[in-house]
């Protein structure tokens, strides 16, 4: 018979692949930025959530603080990574208040995260009382990182439109608090349970919302496009007068 603590591996093991799923969801996002050359509308707070989060359950993770935790150090790691990628980005495609305000954002948690590792090995003398604050901090962050796209949600219903909440990222996240759900609850990892049990619930949210303003999103882009083809043809009709008028003056 298959014991729990191999089932709960297996179960980390398909949750690390649909968190590297999660974290790689806004590639196509990124791209778009670099193409328009511009982060547009799109907000940096998902990201820099989803970064602090990480490096938050990287020190949960270490075994001075709660050891035999090397999958949830693995993932943790590389999201790290990439979200440090995603914020660089933004900064590097944002200007003015948009990239200050990036710029203080990681700042702070970089330093904010070095301080609480220095304070919690340092001060704090056992596994079990390290795991605890750390471990609530993770709730709090994961928590965080899960509610950050409220933001986003709040401006799909003010503008109808859902082309700046990408389905992919919406999805990524379903499929990643389940799984990480259901590995805290077999061994019951009530600080892993909550942030994750609760982006289930955020996630679902997103999906309905996409759900509701899929088509008049289309109707918008519809008519954007349209407004842009009239545009385009107007200027070519005013540009082509003058060149008329000069034409007709030779004669």
């Amino acid at each position: 018979m298959i014991s729990p603590d191999t089932i709960r591996t297996v179960i980390g093991v398909i949750g690390n692949g649909t968190a590297l799923v999660l974290f790689l969801s806004p590639v196509p996002t990124f791209c778009r930025i670099w193409q328009m050359g511009s982060v547009e509308q799109y907000s940096p707070i998902p990201y820099v959530a989803t970064l602090l989060n990480c490096m938050t359950w990287v020190l949960y993770g270490l075994p001075l603080v709660h050891p035999h935790s090397m999958l949830v150090i693995t993932i943790n790691g590389t999201g790290m990574a990439i979200e440090l990628a995603y914020v660089t980005l933004f900064i590097v495609y944002s200007a003015g208040a948009a990239r200050r305000r990036a710029l203080l954002l990681l700042a702070g948690e970089l330093a904010f995260v070095a301080v609480v590792a220095v304070l919690v090995l340092t001060l704090v003398h056992t596994h079990e009382r390290r795991s605890m604050v750390v471990g609530i901090l993770g709730v709090l962050f994961g928590t965080g990182m899960y509610a950050a796209p409220l933001i986003v949600m709040k401006m799909v219903i003010q503008t109808k439109s859902v082309e700046y909440m990408p389905l992919s990222l919406s999805l990524a996240s379903l499929v990643n608090g389940i799984c990480w759900t259901a590995y805290a609850l077999i061994g019951f990892d009530l600080y892993i349970t909550i942030p994750n049990g609760l982006g289930v619930l955020f996630a679902v949210a997103q999906l309905v919302l996409y759900a509701v303003y899929y088509k008049s999103t289309q109707q918008i882009m519809e008519a954007r496009k349209r407004k842009g083809d009239h545009l385009a043809m107007t200027e070519l009709i005013v540009d082509g007068k003058p060149h008329g008028s000069g034409t007709a003056g030779h004669y």
